[in-house]
């Protein structure tokens, strides 16, 4: 999956929005304010990644399962991995974690806002790319 890719994804859900509050080229995406995805490169690997909020546990297996998924880089590392996207993790199980971060986020807001955002958002998953 490319940075793209992630992208045209976290920008799906419903209220996404893109900032670069750490400047340019690190791209932000944000419901609410809250973060669930941040899209940049490994410096040190050379390849691009995507950062996302996760249950503590779940975290802990998708870093066992998976040799591209690592404690999420300058970010609280019980609470975030970091993807690389550089295929070694299928793009289907990509979507459902930047699915399940966006929803770990929603879940932390006031009631009002967490009920109508995943009412918004149903059952699916963002389209894969092709």
């Amino acid at each position: 999956m490319t940075p793209e890719q992630i992208i045209d994804m976290a920008l799906w859900f419903p209220e996404a929005e893109e900032t670069e509050p750490f400047g340019p080229g690190i791209l932000v995406y944000k419901v609410r304010g809250k973060m669930f995805a941040l899209v940049g490169e490994d410096r040190r690997r050379g390849t691009a990644q995507v950062s996302l909020k996760c249950d503590p546990g779940l975290a802990l297996e998708l870093r066992a399962q998976f040799p591209g998924v690592r404690p999420g880089y300058h970010l609280a590392k019980k609470h975030w991995n970091s993807v690389d996207l550089d295929g070694s993790v299928p793009d289907d199980e990509i979507a459902e974690m930047v699915r399940h971060s966006y929803e770990r986020v929603v879940a932390g807001l006031r009631r009002a806002d967490r009920d109508r955002l995943l009412a918004v958002l149903g059952e699916d998953l963002p389209p894969l790319p092709r």
